[in-house]
């Protein structure tokens, strides 16, 4: 078929269902030798089907919430993936400051803390025998494997030390926000994302600070310290001054929880996000707040009805580091 007879089948199929002209023809994406990373995200927002084109549609998202000065960025994130290289790219994230705060659970602070002093291991299986492996004390996350010295009597040595030198300076009543920075003010690994979120002066708050290690060691700090707490109500405080202020708001969730929930909780208050991006590999079907899409959150007033937004189904730690890249190849541009 010639490309003239081609464009008015396309015209009439259009007319047909009503679509009108606003419906650009789907183009074959191209990949050359020299196609850049960028390139192949700006073909997927134009051509791309499924989630190849909501991955597309993300990374613009993403570009105009960065570029955008107004703009108060939250990047929330649950802490399994700390556990595995994508750390690296959460930290990267942090280092060139393409977020304003994070919000995370407390494994975030286990695994970034454990893993800033001693290796994880690689080339595990989700099928391993887990009998086996408590036996010779290595903890499975998934396919990544933890030795047990180098997770819960470290986590232990260094938190019990920062809480000691803490209290020592009268700090006994600290926000996560300000626990999170003296853990980061204490590591000299800068692989870390707590040792860049302290030295980049960007907060990191944690709702559920008990729900980990490092909450566990701060329950046994209190145990000899009784004028010792934590007080989660500072961290509210500071999340109101944010939203309250910020002339707009974004995030930038991967993974649902409370990360996700407590981001999309308190900018109802500021009468939703301007920006969301959302990952998630979990199915909306249960009415679970993890597989729940971004316009869900519209109806609860949690993102702007005005918003750009989209939900990508995928899995972060193989979709991060290309978004990260693609985010970095157009803002040089």
């Amino acid at each position: 078929m010639s490309g003239r007879r081609q464009t008015k089948g396309v015209k009439r199929s259009q007319r047909k269902f009503g679509l009108g002209a606003s419906f650009p023809t789907i183009r074959d994406i191209e990949v050359r030798e020299q196609t850049s990373v960028n390139e192949i995200f700006e073909q997927m927002s134009q051509s791309g089907g499924f989630q190849a084109r909501n991955l597309g549609t993300a990374l613009e998202i993403l570009e105009r919430m960065c570029r955008d000065k107004n703009c108060f960025k939250f990047l929330s994130f649950p802490a399994a993936i700390v556990a595995t290289g994508t750390r690296g790219v959460i930290k990267e994230f942090v280092k060139r400051r393409l977020c304003d705060a994070l919000i995370t659970t407390c494994g975030t602070l286990d695994h970034d803390i454990a893993r800033s002093y001693r290796p994880y291991l690689s080339r595990g299986e989700f099928t391993m025998d887990d009998i086996e492996l408590e036996k010779k004390a290595i903890h499975r996350l998934g396919n990544v494997l933890i030795p047990r010295d180098n997770y819960g009597p470290l986590i232990e040595e260094k938190v019990q030390s920062v809480l000691t030198k803490m209290y020592h300076y009268g700090e006994t009543s600290p926000s996560t926000q300000l626990l999170c920075q003296r853990l980061g003010e204490s590591i000299t690994d800068d692989k870390s994302i707590l040792y860049w979120a302290a030295k980049s002066e960007i907060p990191v708050f944690v709702p559920g600070i008990t729900d980990g290690a490092v909450g566990s060691q701060a329950w046994l700090f209190y145990q000899m310290h009784r004028d010792f707490k934590l007080d989660l109500l500072r961290d509210e405080q500071a999340l109101s001054d944010i939203v309250y202020s910020a002339k707009k708001s974004g995030a930038f969730m991967m993974g649902g929880g409370i990360s996700k929930h407590h981001t999309l909780w308190w900018n109802q208050f500021r009468n939703g996000l301007d920006y969301a991006v959302y990952i998630t590999s979990a199915t909306e079907l249960d009415g679970s707040l993890s597989g729940a899409q971004v316009r869900e959150a519209i109806s609860w007033g949690k993102v702007s009805t005005r918003a750009k937004q989209v939900t990508v189904f995928g899995e972060v730690t193989t979709l991060l580091p290309f978004i990260l890249t693609g985010l970095i190849q157009r803002m040089k541009k």
